[in-house]
């Protein structure tokens, strides 16, 4: 098998270091950064560099950039891309590259599949890449049809050397609403809630809930900037309803209203345990 990586980051990185090391896997690799491309044939994790002829070898080719240059990437290569290849995105949105690839596949023939592959660190970059990265995570899928069995086992036996735990089916609109709630709200408020003028005392005066809050706040602006944008409407619902449950709290405070202040406290941890238990 050959799999092609567009973006040799903390996702693409690790992916080539996994599927490097399966047997019989050949991976060619590309970024715009030569001196990453470099390290990475260097290190083994890439055979050789992605290019417009050898793409054609791909089983598997995976686009693992920011999603503006995934999406320019997919549009220049598309015509040159072969009918029995897929192609897949390992993007933090679905909604506008499944807009653009879903289109852009049965025009050109070749197979798309949106992917979000839910793992990573606060750190980004080929020299964090690790290929454990993937091992039991899960992998959310988004198909062009979505009870395609033959397509989504096609997909999992290609994904199979990154050792992910579960697989998630779902559509590019449900997976911007959830990923809103459960990834960008997560960065978007520890990222806020870092500034603080009382954070620069910390030291001697945290413990875990300070790391488990402060983690993600250590992002890639450029990055994450895109992925806000790109699904600005659910994340602004999010974060009206987190405003909106932050004024009673605070409100409750103002007042000195103990009993209102503890039945929030106690809704919260209700709802916590109904979710994910304890």
């Amino acid at each position: 098998m050959t799999v092609g990586i567009v973006g040799l980051g903390l996702i693409g990185g690790s992916m080539a270091k996994a599927f490097s090391r399966a047997e019989g896997v050949r991976v060619l690799g590309l970024d715009t950064d030569r001196s990453i491309l470099g390290f990475a044939i260097l290190s083994g994790a890439v055979s050789e560099e992605l290019t417009r002829e050898n793409q054609a070898d791909c089983d598997l080719l995976l686009l693992a950039t920011y999603p503006q240059a995934a999406e320019e990437y997919l549009r220049k290569e598309a015509p040159f891309l072969p009918k029995d290849m897929v192609v897949m995105d390992c993007l933090g949105t679905k909604r506008p590259i499944c807009a653009a690839a879903f289109p852009l596949a049965e025009k050109y023939g070749f197979t798309f599949v949106g992917g979000h592959p839910m793992a990573g660190t606060h750190h980004s970059g080929f020299k964090y890449a690790r290929e454990t990265l993937f091992h039991g995570a899960p992998m959310v899928l988004v198909p062009p049809e979505h009870f395609d069995m033959e397509l989504l086992e096609r997909v999992k036996m290609l994904l199979a050397p990154l050792g992910f735990g579960s697989f998630a089916v779902t559509t590019a609109e449900q997976h911007d609403e959830v990923i809103a709630f459960t990834s960008q709200m997560p960065h978007l408020v520890s990222n806020a809630y870092i500034k603080s003028p009382t954070a620069a005392g910390h030291r001697g005066f945290s413990a875990g809930s300070y790391k488990d809050m402060t983690r993600v706040a250590w992002l890639k602006p450029e990055m994450w900037t895109e992925l806000f944008l790109e699904n600005r409407d659910n994340l602004l619902r999010e974060l009206d309803s987190f405003i909106g449950d932050l004024e009673k709290y605070r409100k409750a405070l103002e007042s000195q209203d103990g009993e209102t202040l503890q039945h929030l406290l106690e809704e919260g941890c209700r709802r916590k345990m109904e979710i994910d238990g304890r």
